[in-house]
């Protein structure tokens, strides 16, 4: 396939990285429905700050980069990428429509010889089961025939400037021995470590499930150790330091599954094995066990307020950030709002602290408002401090400074970061 002209569509954590990386070796284009997105991203400024600035700037200055809500703007490309959320909806069923939506914008322009390559993540099967029969109906193309497909997982991880998406070695698949080779080729020119040519587009979309679902699984085995640790008075961090000085003890810790990945993924192919009459019970208990840590975290800090004295009913609570992890101003499914709703059946006076969140957004995904920025204003006012995000920007303040009485108010460490002589518990 020569003079390849590649169209990204969508352009979040995950499609925006990979366009801009792409234009870097061939002519990229950027689609997203989203007009603020678009523009915002044309003055070189991306707010999920997974691309600096100056790299941005610099593929539209010098590579040709553009991003565009005009789908004619992108007919002449003949290598489509789409990098589109796969949330589930209120009872975590799959919810496939963002998928479906960008099978049918590349069925509007999708030519003969084209390929078009899926990333988000999904159970075995949704490619060629439910995508690109939708790019089939839409084009009026033949599958393998007059276009070809692939799939090739995104493994972004956001907030993460050290596995940063050129330095990912990438799964790719095709839906033919040759479509296969043209993927992975194209990627590999622009990946620092390569390429895994999985041997079909089911086991590409397999291995991304699972890489998910193992955190899940591992995640919540450390969650459990840390209820049980915490009922009997052992300090579970002491117990995992002492553990991993055995060779072969995997070190993990506890804590709160967030994001658009772990607390999500384990869903689609939950719903997938059961269709097959297989009953993914360690998966299933995982998720629910994870789920409720957020409601644990806040039941353990009114526990120790209890146990100093400290009236829970009306309380002052801070809380420490509200993204789903450190040093990114990603919300999705953020298990922060877990604990918020669980203190607020006891005390509506929490304030919500986090100079990396967008309050707009906080206050339209989840109701909540937030604090961005004066925190020594807050210094002095709280009777219990919950340290729910490990952010640089939280590592050198005295938790106990928020305080109206540090000597019986109560700060609790979800993170396990803060030093053990300035807490009540932790996580």
């Amino acid at each position: 396939m020569k003079n390849i002209k590649i169209c990204v569509v969508g352009l979040g954590y995950v499609g925006l990285p990979l366009a801009r990386l792409f234009s870097t070796r061939y002519p990229t284009v950027g689609f997203d429905l989203n007009k603020e997105r678009v523009a915002e991203l044309m003055t070189g400024h991306d707010s999920t700050l997974e691309v600096e600035d100056a790299l941005l700037r610099d593929a539209i200055d010098n590579h040709g980069f553009r991003c565009t809500t005009d789908i004619g703007h992108i007919r002449d490309c003949n290598f489509y990428v789409v990098a589109v959320p796969t949330p589930v909806d209120a009872n975590n069923r799959p919810d496939l429509r963002p998928l479906l939506g960008a099978s049918e914008t590349v069925g509007k322009v999708i030519s003969r010889g084209d390929i078009v390559v899926y990333e988000s993540t999904v159970y075995p099967g949704v490619t060629e089961e439910e995508c690109l029969p939708v790019v089939e109906r839409v084009s009026g193309l033949k599958f393998n025939t007059d276009f070809f497909a692939g799939y090739s997982p995104e493994r972004i991880n956001p907030g993460d400037k050290e596995h940063t998406v050129e330095k990912i070695r990438k799964v790719t698949s095709g839906s033919t021995p040759e479509i296969a080779d043209i993927v992975d080729r194209v990627y590999n020119s622009v990946l620092i470590n390569g390429t895994h040519k999985a041997p079909s587009i089911r086991v590409a979309e397999a291995s991304k499930i699972i890489e998910n679902s193992q955190r899940d699984v591992n995640i919540a085995f450390m969650n459990e150790l840390a209820k049980i640790f915490n009922a009997m008075g052992i300090d579970t961090n002491d117990v995992i330091e002492a553990a991993a000085s055995k060779w072969n003890f995997i070190k993990l810790k506890p804590g709160l599954v967030g994001g658009h990945c772990i607390s999500v993924d384990p869903y689609y192919l939950i719903q997938k094995a059961q269709v097959y009459g297989v009953l993914p019970r360690i998966m299933s208990s995982a998720r629910r066990l994870n789920d409720g840590m957020g409601a644990y975290v806040a039941n353990q800090t009114i526990k120790f307020m209890n146990k100093k004295g400290v009236m829970v009913k009306d309380a002052r609570i801070l809380i420490l950030g509200v993204t789903f992890k450190e040093n990114c101003p990603d919300i999705r499914n953020t298990k922060i709002v877990d604990i918020y709703h669980t203190l607020q059946e006891y005390t509506p006076n929490i304030t919500v602290f986090d100079p990396w969140a967008n309050p707009e957004h906080v206050k339209h995904e989840y109701g909540i408002d937030i604090v961005t920025s004066g925190i020594e204003g807050l210094h002095g006012r709280f009777d219990a401090v919950i340290h729910a995000v490990a952010h640089t920007d939280f590592q050198q303040l005295d938790p106990r400074g928020f305080l109206s009485d540090p000597r019986t108010g109560v700060v609790y460490d979800v993170k396990g970061t803060l030093n053990p002589a300035a807490i009540d518990g932790r996580l």
